[in-house]
């Protein structure tokens, strides 16, 4: 990582749409983050990308059916018997490994944000979520798709009073509803959905005032996750590299009654996992 240029006309646009969208959101404005992104994309119609087109470009056609030539080329596309192969087994353990922490990190960062994690660390409907999760991934995985799964950026919804199931139908309705309006969804640049991004991160960040920095042993484990996190692009990393650091910092601490049998159980998971990573 390396400071951009701050004279680009990328990047000057996506601070613009940040602080704008700061600024609604400072006024309560309903939407905050739609009416940023809107903003955005609007300016980015009259700034030049650099090669003589705008940032914002507007497309040929609102409406078009997905290209099945395209889909065809992954969908169902899949080698069970390779699969089955006993040299594939560290491979699939990792990726199961990667999505099933990805989607724990994630769910416990959203439920902290809502406010319903409970003192055991869990929250209600915990189970169902990742069973769904489980299913979106084979289905996504049979579709040949990117990983179907929980993602952060669900914050953002929280953020604007996105609290209960209907959220997330309406939300796959309008999903659905983008495999035939893609060109139009198109238009908007990555400098316009640049800043959404980053205030999700600052709304996933409230949990740190949670953390006892007085204790290392808890302080520590936590510091860990946070700077593994984007160091790794990987949330799953930095699970691995908290949980590995609270069991072994308790431990050291004379304190390892206070680490439960599952911790314990995730510990010697993760250090199994990296162990075959670094035999592959």
């Amino acid at each position: 990582m390396a400071m951009g240029d701050l004279t680009s006309p990328g990047v000057l646009l996506a601070l613009f749409g940040l602080f704008v969208t700061a600024f609604l959101m400072s006024r309560r404005v309903r939407g905050s983050l739609l009416w940023g992104i809107l903003a955005t994309t609007l300016l980015g119609m009259f700034v030049p990308d650099g090669g003589g087109a705008m940032l914002t470009k507007l497309p040929s056609q609102v409406v078009a059916l997905p290209s099945w030539a395209v889909l065809s080329r992954t969908f169902g596309q899949m080698d069970v018997m390779g699969a089955l192969n006993i040299g594939l087994f560290s491979i699939i353990f990792t990726f199961t490994f990667v999505d099933m922490f990805d989607t724990v990190g994630t769910f416990v960062g959203l439920a902290a944000k809502l406010g319903i994690i409970d003192k055991s660390g869990s929250f209600p409907g915990a189970g169902k979520g990742l069973v769904t999760d489980s299913v979106g991934t084979i289905v996504g995985a049979v579709s040949g798709t990117s990983t179907v799964t929980t993602y952060v950026e669900s914050a953002a919804g929280v953020a604007e009073g996105g609290r209960t199931g209907l959220t997330a139908v309406v939300t796959g309705v309008l999903f659905l509803a983008s495999l035939f309006i893609w060109p139009l969804a198109g238009v908007i640049p990555p400098q316009a959905t640049a800043p959404a991004l980053i205030i999700v991160g600052l709304l996933m960040m409230e949990p740190v005032l949670k953390i006892n920095l007085s204790d290392v042993t808890e302080a520590l484990p936590a510091f860990l996750a946070i700077l593994m996190m984007p160091l790794t692009y990987s949330i799953a990393n930095g699970l691995v590299a908290a949980i590995l650091g609270y069991t072994v910092v308790k431990l050291l601490a004379g304190r390892a009654r206070e680490v439960s049998p599952v911790m314990w159980v995730l510990a010697a998971l993760f250090v199994l996992n990296i162990a075959l990573s670094a035999a592959h």
